[in-house]
């Protein structure tokens, strides 16, 4: 546990705290129970006891009681003490991930290549532009209304999405995924045991009045769909698709792609999630990673896919793979899906148990973006534009956008 602390850039103290704070739950629990067997030996000989003897009696009675409340105190302030360090330990990272930060990964793999625009002769414009001129999106009326960081889709916009989400759908319901609409908003454990109160906590919504959290991911209710349930081997794996609105303040990237719908508040997401038999987990995570790149070749984008570094890691992954999107105007590989394996970590902490014969025990929980829409329409737009400013539609979308090939600008 502390080399995945020191792997993840994280403090390695906690570890030792946390080791010091459940030796104390575990003696004052040692404590707590012999004084409370004293206790009872004690209220036994009072009754029988007469004069002196039972008024000795009854002030050792008195001083055992403060006894066992003081050491019943000491017992849940350690225990609660002990609960609070453990929350703030991220995941085992998986022994085979680079090690460093968010520029240490690891290239696996590159599908496809990025389209020569010079060659086409014409210079590509970004996907705010095209938005525009497609009457597509709207940014400008977002941030009127609700701030930066905020859009429109507007006509095929809007359509675009939907084509998006459904065409996600079907992969995911043909791969055996049952399609879920999820909550957007969570109880407080619901975010905690899914890991998203630890580093990630400054970029959660939270609504105080009400103690609700805004999720920012379908991962959340997803994981705490099956809290405090124990499942049956045979039931396993579980595979859901969850739609759902995200949110998300993205509070420690002011200034970066603030322009467009790259990096936003709010968008939608369809999402992956499995429970399966930990033994299962690696080989569920590959299985996700290529619904990911089947989703993305269906696109017709040009990707690649990295083994994200300890540091870049979320506290709940034990290994991240990112697929990375070609964004021709940026020059550069951007995130579009990620998959994550999470092995036991948080169905420990929402106690989501599998039944084996008579044995109960944790089981894993991955979960795997196979849409992220506002990132995926960049992706589309930018990749797919043509010279005349319309943008060619994959096959794979046709069906959802009434046999639309192309989009035709709208606006000059």
């Amino acid at each position: 546990m502390r080399a995945s602390q020191r792997a993840r850039g994280e403090d390695v103290d906690i570890v030792d705290a946390l080791l010091s704070a459940d030796e104390r739950r575990r003696s004052s629990s040692v404590r707590f129970d012999e004084l409370r067997s004293e206790q009872k030996a004690l209220g036994k000989l009072i009754p029988k006891a007469t004069g002196d003897e039972k008024a000795e009696l009854l002030k050792k009675a008195g001083e055992l009681s403060a006894a066992v409340k003081a050491a019943d105190a000491e017992q849940d302030e350690a225990a609660a003490e002990a609960q609070r360090l453990l929350l703030r330990i991220g995941n085992i990272v998986h022994p085979d991930i680079p090690r460093g930060g968010e520029d240490d990964f690891v290239v696996l793999e590159t599908v496809g290549t990025p389209r020569d625009f010079a060659a086409e002769g014409f210079e590509p414009k970004d996907h705010l532009e095209l938005g525009q001129t497609l009457g597509a999106i709207d940014v400008e009326r977002g941030a009127k209304v609700s701030g930066s960081r905020f859009y429109y889709l507007t006509g095929v916009g809007a359509l675009l999405e939907l084509a998006l989400v459904n065409a996600a759908i079907a992969q995911a319901t043909a791969a055996g995924f049952t399609p879920m609409l999820t909550p957007a908003l969570v109880k407080p454990r619901a975010m905690e045991g899914t890991g998203f109160l630890g580093q990630a906590a400054q970029d959660v919504y939270h609504l105080e009045k009400d103690d609700f959290y805004l999720v920012g991911t379908s991962e959340v209710p997803l994981a705490a769909y099956h809290m405090d349930e124990i499942l049956d081997a045979d039931q396993l794996p579980l595979r859901y698709a969850g739609f759902s609105p995200c949110f998300r303040r993205e509070a420690g990237t002011y200034g970066k792609d603030t322009r467009g719908i790259f990096r936003v508040h709010q968008f939608d997401k369809v999402e992956m999630f499995s429970y399966v038999l930990p033994e299962e987990a690696e080989a569920e995570h590959a299985r996700l990673l290529e619904w990911e790149k089947q989703w993305l070749t269906s696109l017709e984008l040009p990707f690649q896919v990295i083994d994200t570094a300890t540091g870049d890691l979320g506290s709940s992954a034990s290994r991240k793979f990112d697929c990375e999107a070609w964004i021709p105007t940026q020059g550069k590989y951007r995130e579009l899906t990620s998959t994550s394996n999470c092995d036991e970590f948080q169905a420990r902490r929402l106690s989501v148990r599998v039944r084996e014969g008579k044995n109960v025990r944790p089981l894993a929980t991955l979960n795997g973006t196979l849409c992220a829409v506002p990132r995926t329409i960049v992706a589309l737009l930018e990749n797919h534009q043509q010279a005349d400013g319309s943008v060619r539609v994959p096959e794979v979308l046709r069906p959802y956008l009434g046999g639309r090939e192309v989009l035709e600008p709208t606006a000059k």
